[in-house]
């Protein structure tokens, strides 16, 4: 992504500054190296690798279940979103994806749909405060927390969740959950309407967002881009549409769509997509069955934690799964899921032994990130902020 560049090369007048890796509007430790010729950009040119983990690597020696507890720190922001991805792939390697509980992949679908909304908060809020709107940044995340409540509720935990399993879900949903899920959804439509009271129709925010980090949907398509950095440049692609999985072919929403590809599109497409998230996990939640939240596989799937703590057959099934794991058959899926950066998809090459033999993440927010050099020559120094905070970056999974 990044290219050297040769200081004798220089144009006249041509000035050369660093923006990052420190600084709050890169979204994370990323370092842009621009090329001004005044406050206009000539050249844009991206360095990562601050905060690269070797995720795929460590999944390489890891057995398939250790792994899930990694893709939280990829979009840290979304981490059911990372879990889902994974889990599903590993099920479509080990040819049990028709085994999931109906029960188990509504809530997946609300877990999912929750985490898209609590990434799209947490953009809102820092798209608005890089651009100098501060107020909105202190509502936003008063919305997520009520998400991050619902997630500690499930799971103990309100960032790195790790809250699905190969085969289902860890455990049912807590008693009076759904109630607490059913306040959110009374309250958050209105919260919605109040984001685009202040921003939709704000002058400074329509000079600062409009005509700016124009892209075309043939580059976009071009470059790779998913997610609402794609659909605000005219392409209606959406992995739960083009390619459902779980149930969300029974879900009846719409694929917001804009066609100017500037900054101002890619922001009414967020925000639609906040208003169609409220709209799946409401069908969600109507639809959802009675039943079993895990899938009665014991060659691959882990018991439930009654049944570890109180069967002797539990228990020794739970030793020999995640001590010893279980042999994948031979050969390579890719599956991928719509999360709230665009497609995020693993693929895998199984060799039939308990670790994958390769693992590889199609990370959406690499492939948006390629689009900033693309967008930002030719526009203003401070139009960079706003293009990047547009872009709804995560270094976390650029680096992985």
């Amino acid at each position: 992504m990044s290219t050297r560049f040769d200081v004798h090369e220089l144009k006249e007048q041509e000035l050369v500054i660093n923006m990052g890796p420190q600084h709050p509007s890169t979204h994370g430790v990323l370092r842009v190296v621009l090329h001004l010729d005044g406050e206009n950009v000539r050249q844009a040119i991206p360095y990562i690798g601050y905060l690269h983990r070797g995720t795929e690597k460590l999944a390489e020696w890891h057995k398939f279940y250790h792994t899930i507890t990694y893709t939280d720190r990829m979009d840290y922001l979304a981490a059911p979103s990372n879990n889902l991805g994974y889990v599903q792939a590993v099920e479509k390697l080990l040819g049990i994806e028709d085994e999931i509980p109906e029960r188990a992949q509504y809530m997946r679908v609300i877990m999912a749909e929750l985490a898209r909304l609590a990434s799209h908060l947490v953009w809102l809020g820092t798209h608005a405060l890089d651009i100098g709107a501060l107020s909105l940044f202190l509502y936003t995340f008063r919305e997520r927390e009520m998400i991050l409540d619902l997630w500690e509720r499930y799971c103990g935990a309100r960032l790195t969740t790790s809250m699905m399993r190969v085969g289902g879900m860890p455990v049912d949903l807590p008693a009076n959950w759904i109630q607490q899920l059913e306040d959110f959804l009374r309250i958050m439509p209105d919260q919605i309407g109040e984001y685009d009271t202040l921003l939709s129709e704000n002058p400074i925010w329509i000079r600062r967002t409009k005509n700016v980090g124009i892209i075309s949907a043939e580059d976009a398509v071009s470059l790779g881009l998913t997610g609402a950095n794609l659909r605000g440049s005219g392409v209606a692609y959406d992995v739960r549409k083009a390619r459902p999985y779980q149930v969300y072919d029974r879900m009846d929403f719409e694929v917001p769509v804009r066609t100017d590809g500037d900054v101002y599109a890619r922001y009414q497409v967020r925000m639609e997509e906040m208003r169609q998230s409220l709209r799946i996990i409401r069908q969600a939640v109507d639809q959802m069955p009675d039943g079993p939240w895990l899938a009665d596989v014991p060659d691959y799937v882990l018991p439930s934690k009654v049944e570890a703590m109180t069967t002797i057959e539990g228990q020794t099934r739970h030793f020999v799964l995640t001590i010893q794991g279980y042999k994948a058959p031979p050969g390579e899926i890719y599956k991928a899921v719509e999360a709230p950066k665009g497609e995020l998809g693993y693929y895998f090459v199984s060799n039939g032994g308990t670790e994958p033999y390769r693992m590889h993440v199609r990370a959406p927010s690499y492939y948006n990130l390629a689009a900033l050099p693309k967008m930002a020559e030719g526009g203003l120094v401070a139009d960079v902020v706003a293009v990047i905070g547009s872009l709804d970056i995560v270094l976390g999974e650029v680096d992985r």
